[in-house]
């Protein structure tokens, strides 16, 4: 099912992330087909590594003269065993995929809402989206991009030296969130923590749906999972399971001509030792 389609996309090639001539680590520069060289934003810091120099991108031009960058990316490119793959990167397409899927009610159990709003203030967390649900009730959803998958959740240094060419590439587990801390007792990402915690609150103290949705913007995986490198959100996805968040996934395909196409809303999702 076509869900979206972005037009106007333009591909290039990483040359170096922070940019020359901009130091911030969300702009990177970029040699596009013809050799233009131009300034490009990205919305999450390096995308987890798939956004750094050597990195195949796919770009939408800016159309705000005022801002530095005059493109965005949005996806990369990648090829693994001799087949290319089209992985989407940014946190607000997950939101906008998100939305096309609330609309066109391809969100499992989330069907025909009868309204809803974006970006509402809910607790001390301000929520992707709040409406109501077509029984009536009020629910609260954050949306969660996800742009990694491999065939193993584990710290990089441990998949060095592992082979896994016997492993078919659509059986890779997605998994979130990743990303640099400076301890190991601090979580990956404070502001994923927080709104867990909050949606568990919602539900204790308060009559309303709350859900977490992951969107993972890539047709190779076979399962999702709260990350092995971050026990804290791990565990604390794990309790507000237990008091009734709602926890579910959107699987997204990406196609050349910015085709985002709709696989599925039940990739198994791996919480406990079985999957929900």
């Amino acid at each position: 099912m076509e869900l979206y389609k972005i037009p106007n996309l333009v591909v290039g090639t990483i040359v170096k992330r922070p940019s020359q001539h901009c130091k911030t680590p969300y702009v990177a520069d970029v040699r596009l087909e013809d050799g233009t060289m131009v300034m490009a934003h990205t919305a999450a810091l390096g995308c987890s590594g798939l956004a750094d120099a050597g990195g195949v991108v796919i770009m939408q031009p800016v159309e705000n003269k005022k801002n530095v960058c005059s493109h965005k990316i949005l996806m990369v490119k990648q090829t693994e065993r001799n087949t290319e793959r089209i992985l989407g990167i940014d946190p607000k397409m997950a939101e906008t995929l998100a939305e096309e899927c609330l609309k066109n009610n391809c969100i499992r159990h989330l069907e025909d809402v009868v309204s809803y709003k974006r970006e509402q203030k809910r607790l001390n967390s301000r929520f992707d989206f709040v409406g109501v649900d077509r029984d009536n009730k009020e629910f609260v959803m954050e949306i969660k991009n996800v742009p990694l998958a491999d065939y193993v959740d584990c710290f990089a240094k441990e998949k060095k030296g592992k082979d896994f060419s016997n492993i078919p590439m659509d059986k890779k587990i997605s998994y979130f969130p990743d990303g640099y801390r400076k301890k190991k007792s601090e979580p990956v990402s404070p502001r994923a923590l927080k709104h867990i915690q909050e949606l568990q609150k919602l539900i204790e103290e308060h009559d309303v749906r709350a859900i977490l949705c992951f969107v993972i913007q890539r047709r190779d995986s076979s399962r999702f999972q709260p990350s092995n490198v971050d026990p804290i959100y791990q565990e604390a996805v794990k309790r507000a399971c237990e008091s009734g968040v709602e926890i579910k996934t959107i699987q997204i395909e990406w196609k050349d001509d910015g085709t985002a196409n709709f696989v599925r809303n039940d990739l198994p999702i791996h919480i406990y030792d079985t999957h929900i």
